[in-house]
């Protein structure tokens, strides 16, 4: 029997939460909407990736496609035009690769999706950001250029001398060597990632040095959407929206071919192996 003095204590379930003001599906939205915005680990949230991505390929276009048209008041000849293309990619992929993976290309970015390096959900959002970047880099060029009446000098054209069979064969091979560089340096484990955008920089200048003449070199869909949006000018445009992403395909499929499997941990695969140690004891 108790005292009268006694205290009775009660204890509290440490799983009882009190009431709150809030429904779970607010709770739920505002966390869905942090996520959106900003993440509590070091990783960068999906709209910090497509900011990244829209102001990555807004630079790249400006840049290189700016270069073409100042070729025309100060000649800078192909190999000028092709060393600010690959020296602006290089230094973008070290700015922005740790935020967005600098794919800056739809092209790649879809066939990063098939390879399962990146996620198929993210590609609608970073296409529609690179895309976007681009328009409005050429928009700015247009504005920036006014005395040239017309920036069809970023245009990524062809001649009637090079059929189209031929130019979607040259955008295929020069993408594809593009995408094999992508996935040699940045996609594979055994890679030096130092020298990342030093070896997809200098890809990107070579094939221009190759291909600028006969096709604008263009193995990026988005770069040439972005001028012939501005441009109203959407001749041949179908050639360089194929052809790089077919390329950037086939460079995967290949390199899926020469790459090897990252090697397990030793306490991972210890865990494996002895995984009856690590299951606590019964009482």
């Amino acid at each position: 029997m108790a005292s009268p003095n006694s205290v009775t204590t009660t204890e509290v379930s440490p799983k009882l939460q009190l009431p709150t003001k809030y429904s779970v599906a607010a709770e739920a939205k505002a966390r869905h909407s942090q996520n959106w915005l900003f993440t509590d680990d070091a990783s960068p949230s999906i709209f910090q990736k497509v900011i990244a991505e829209l102001l990555g390929t807004y630079i790249l276009v400006f840049v290189g496609c700016g270069s073409a048209l100042t070729d025309k008041i100060q000649q800078l000849t192909i190999v000028g035009i092709a060393i600010v293309w690959g020296f602006v990619l290089m230094a973008l992929i070290y700015a922005l690769g740790h935020i967005s993976g600098a794919h800056f290309n739809p092209a790649v970015s879809i066939a990063l999706a098939a390879s399962r390096k990146f996620s198929w959900k993210n590609v609608p959002i970073y296409i529609l950001a690179q895309v976007l970047g681009a328009t409005l880099a050429s928009l700015t060029l247009k504005v920036l250029f006014h005395d040239q009446h017309n920036i069809e000098a970023t245009m990524t054209q062809y001649k009637d001398s090079t059929s189209d069979l031929e130019a979607i064969i040259w955008e295929f091979i020069i993408t594809f060597i593009l995408m094999l560089s992508i996935c040699a340096v940045a996609t594979d484990h055994r890679a030096s990632k130092d020298l990342t955008g030093v070896a997809i920089g200098g890809t990107l200048l070579v094939n221009a040095l190759l291909a600028g003449p006969i096709t604008g070199a263009s193995m990026n869909p988005a770069r040439s959407l972005g001028p012939a949006i501005v441009s109203g000018v959407y001749k041949k445009l179908w050639v360089y929206i194929v052809a790089p992403i077919i390329g950037a395909l086939a460079a995967t499929l290949v390199y899926s071919v020469l790459r090897v499997p990252k090697p397990e941990k030793p306490e991972e695969n210890n865990k494996n192996i002895f995984n009856h140690l690590y299951v606590p004891a019964e009482p």
